[in-house]
């Protein structure tokens, strides 16, 4: 893909947090999340029902199973089992996103409600919430909150207050996220710097998401302190060591490092809280190490000790962080050329429609 050419560890925080009650309320999203509801005369469109709650213990095979230290080699039915295996969780991430856009850009209060059933169905169920788990578990759980919640956060806000007749499930809904998140800060807690990567970066993510739908400014400053390990990790030259170790993946994962600190970064900035000069500006640094790698990837390659694999960087969706980047940045003419020429954004990962809440200029079909 070519891009035109540019230009503490918290070691006992964990514990601490969760043994606090939440502190002062009011936290809130970037704009873009307050927006109303668009009616339109689309026709409504039906609600299947939801998928099985998934209760059972979160062990899962990865899609790396049998690789060497650099977890960078697939396997191919390790990831057929995996999929198989978390068909029903990936079923309620991406219906619930496209319910929550359908009702967004076209009023239809059945895709509302479906999505409120859904996520209810399974909050109603404890789903997601087993202490067993191995290391792919415990990140299908934080992925699956990030993916819940920040979708969440566009009903929560709109200014057309569509939750408002809808109290029980919603109370419901929060306090199923909160569970979730708290396992997430104790699941990605207290781990040392060699182990902290971009794992850490999405759980930040998820529990700033949870954050900010509930109230929680406990949570909410965990997330913050996960950003600025993650800002420390970043090196003069904009990489970060632990991703550089995924070889061939490495610019890969440098990329899908930067979706979840761009989003804490940019509701942490909502908040009052600017992490933009983090460790001498690390967040920009790490981006533009990036977007230059995609122009030429013979640096990634040196650092790394592999020629780049890039067929995840074929799918314009690995870079929705552009837009809250850009929110928080002033990018420059040519990258703000390369969002347009990639977007709009919609990424279940981030909740939908990341292009609509930061950049409702630039809109496309839901």
């Amino acid at each position: 893909m070519q891009r035109p050419t540019r230009l503490l560890a918290p070691c006992l925080l964990a514990a601490a947090l969760l043994a606090q009650p939440a502190l002062a309320a009011g936290l809130v999203p970037p704009a873009g999340y307050f927006a109303p509801v668009t009616v339109t005369d689309k026709k409504p469109r039906s609600c299947a029902a939801p998928p099985k709650p998934y209760t059972a213990k979160l062990v899962f095979r990865s899609k790396y199973e049998g690789s060497d230290k650099a977890r960078a080699t697939l396997n191919k039915a390790a990831e057929k089992a995996f999929r198989a295996s978390t068909a029903d969780i990936t079923e309620l991430e991406r219906g619930v996103n496209i319910q929550v856009m359908r009702y967004m850009d076209g009023g239809d209060r059945q895709q509302l409600e479906c999505a409120l059933n859904w996520m209810a169905s399974w909050a109603q169920a404890d789903a997601l919430l087993s202490a067993e788990h191995n290391h792919t578990g415990k990140s299908i759980r934080k992925w699956t909150l990030g993916s819940l919640s920040s979708a969440y956060l566009r009903l929560k806000f709109s200014a057309s207050r569509p939750l408002a007749p809808y109290q029980q499930q919603t109370r419901l809904i929060e306090s199923w996220f909160v569970e979730m998140a708290e396992r997430t800060v104790r699941d990605w807690s207290d781990l040392p710097l060699k182990k902290v990567n971009n794992h850490s970066y999405w759980a930040a993510w998820s529990v700033m998401a949870t954050a900010v739908a509930t109230d929680r400014r406990d949570l909410f400053d965990w997330s913050v302190a996960q950003f600025r390990v993650a800002a420390s990790q970043v090196d003069a030259d904009g990489y970060l060591p632990n991703e550089l170790k995924r070889k061939q993946r490495a610019l890969a994962y440098h990329n899908y490092s930067l979706p979840p600190l761009a989003m804490v970064a940019a509701f942490a900035q909502a908040n009052g809280v600017d992490l933009r000069a983090e460790n001498h500006g690390a967040l920009e640094r790490l981006a533009e190490r990036v977007l230059d790698g995609i122009d030429e990837q013979a640096a990634f390659a040196a650092r790394s000790g592999a020629k780049q694999d890039l067929a995840e960087l074929k799918k314009p969706a690995k870079f929705a962080w552009l837009e809250p980047y850009c929110a928080l940045y002033a990018c420059s003419a040519e990258t703000r050329e390369y969002k347009q020429e990639l977007g709009p954004f919609k990424t279940f990962r981030l909740g939908g429609d990341v292009t609509r809440v930061f950049n409702p200029k630039q809109r496309g079909d839901s």
